[in-house]
């Protein structure tokens, strides 16, 4: 039995009731990322007493006023999210602004500081001068000497310093000297450490992200043995990892819209995520059984890639786009969109001005809104994987795309059809390449099949993105700033009426059919 025009979800309406819940968090998180800290516990209070309002108002409807009710509990709701996240944001404030860093930070001299490594060092490289980079890493503050005198505390540091830095490991204590700078306005950070000497390692204590690093150098190293696109693009698509992936191969990826295929994307973690639940049903679990499985599954490869922001971000998206294309969430894959968003944004209010977070969460939009309606236009002799493949890139691509030329004014002409033509190959590369990464680091001889299968796999991805880059008109100009946006804008809505139209031809020619019709009757009145 064919599958009605508007897909399994067609008859069913929209959950909007958490969309105000995100819209006041998202706008609470992103203002207190730009003002003083005492401006956003203003802004806590004004809410928390908005909320209240709210709440009195619900709570004098009468009995049969449901509806009036609900939005009043759902915008009461919204506000008291919203000064949450607002609190975290005026004590993030507070913290940079009379926390232990302030005084060094205002005599702009050079310190001493004791640090605590958190996270994994990443170049940042100098404009056109890619080998002189400097290297940034996270850290939190141990201890501080300036002007003779010692300060303790907690706060969180983001260091840069030569390539003496590349080779510290989380769960390293080191001291350095340096200077320490005012963050960019939006960053969760307290301070930036310019430092002026290497890192001295005074002590290390187990973390599990130095043992996921070492897990993932090895990785890298055991996929040697492949030609050069492939091995600098394998150990992208699976952890992240771009340090060996060619610059020539990095600009043609760009060129075709597909660079997101070498960050630990949504993408990714659905796959994974989904194929911990195939393995668990052919164990014939019980459902809880098997979702607990699979969330295990999912948590070991999200520490395995290393448990960052962004990892976890794209690990609560991945969840939430499978969710909505299996149907899990019976209509309701929008409410659920909203709560991870507003969760995040409680755990960390800098995502608000986080372009990646932003692209996520559109990204994961298009796929709760569009993908599985799109799909059910497509007809049903085209095989279910197919449609998907061609409405899920397509779905994101409409949404994320003015975002997309406004921080670069560019139009990547064959971006839909490349990933298309790519979608197929990500799944291997993935599922192989994570089971060959344990592997690599336990029994290396045993992970030699599975970087042989991703690694062929990866390399046809390499050549599908220089295939299209090479293409004349690959990459377009656009127009720039407000202009650019709307542009593009009006240009995804033209796309989504278009593959309408091509896929209900019938449609088409009855509703021309009625316009020609009611032009005539117009005319000869």
């Amino acid at each position: 039995m064919a599958e009605s025009p508007g897909g399994p979800e067609a008859g069913k309406r929209l959950d909007l009731r958490l969309v105000p819940v995100v819209v006041v968090a998202w706008s609470a998180a992103l203002a207190g990322g730009f003002v003083d800290g005492v401006w956003s516990a203003v802004l806590a209070v004004a809410l928390g007493l908005l909320g209240g309002v709210f709440l009195v108002a619900g709570h004098r409807q009468r009995p049969s006023g449901v509806r009036p009710g609900t939005l009043f509990a759902t915008l009461a709701l919204a506000c008291v999210l919203g000064a949450a996240v607002a609190v975290h944001c005026a004590v993030i404030a507070g913290n940079r602004e009379k926390g232990p860093l302030a005084p060094a930070m205002a005599a702009d001299e050079g310190v001493v500081v004791h640090l605590l490594i958190t996270g994994s060092p990443t170049l940042s490289p100098a404009p056109g001068h890619s080998s002189d980079g400097r290297w940034m890493v996270d850290a939190s503050l141990i201890d501080l000497t300036a002007k003779g005198s010692v300060v303790h505390g907690t706060a969180d540091i983001v260091v840069t310093g030569g390539a003496d830095w590349q080779n510290v490991r989380a769960g390293q204590r080191v001291r350095t000297t340096g200077t320490l700078k005012q963050v960019r306005e939006g960053q969760p950070e307290a301070a930036l450490l310019n430092a002026s000497s290497a890192p001295v390692v005074t002590g290390s204590g187990f973390d599990i992200r130095q043992t996921a690093a070492e897990v993932r150098k090895r990785f890298v190293s055991a996929g040697d043995w492949l030609p050069p696109d492939a091995a600098g693009l394998l150990p992208g698509m699976v952890t992240g990892d771009t340090s060996a992936l060619p610059e020539s191969l990095e600009t043609a990826m760009k060129t075709t819209g597909m660079t997101h295929l070498t960050a630990v994307s949504g993408a990714n973690c659905s796959l994974i995520l989904g194929g911990f639940i195939l393995l668990a049903r052919c164990f014939r679990w019980a459902r809880p059984a098997a979702g607990a499985f699979a969330a295990c599954g999912l948590l070991a490869f999200v520490i395995m890639v290393g448990p960052d922001p962004s990892v976890l971000r794209a690990a609560v998206m991945g969840t939430v786009g499978l969710a909505a294309l299996t149907g899990g969430l019976r209509g309701r894959s929008l409410s659920f969109l909203c709560l991870a968003t507003t969760i995040l944004l409680l755990l960390d209010p800098a995502m608000a001005a986080s372009v990646g977070f932003l692209l996520s969460v559109l990204a994961t939009l298009g796929i709760v809104l569009l993908a599985a309606r799109i799909a059910s236009w497509i007809p049903a002799r085209v095989p279910r994987w197919l449609a998907a493949g061609v409405a899920v890139p397509l779905s994101a691509q409409l949404l994320c795309g003015p975002v997309i030329v406004a921080l670069q004014p560019q139009f990547s002409s064959f971006a839909l059809i490349a990933n298309v033509v790519a979608g197929p190959l990500v799944a291997p590369v993935t599922i192989f390449g994570t089971i060959a990464v344990p592997l690599a680091a336990t029994l290396p001889w045993l992970a030699v099949v599975p970087i042989a299968v991703a690694g062929i796999c990866a390399g046809l991805v390499a050549g599908v993105a220089r295939f299209f880059a090479g293409l004349s008109g690959a990459a377009l100009p656009w127009a720039e700033g407000p202009v650019g946006v709307v542009a593009m804008v009006l240009s995804s809505m033209v796309t989504l009426l278009a593959v309408w139209m091509a896929l209900h031809l019938a449609d088409v020619k009855r509703h021309a059919m009625r316009l020609h019709c009611a032009v005539m009757v117009l005319l000869d009145r």
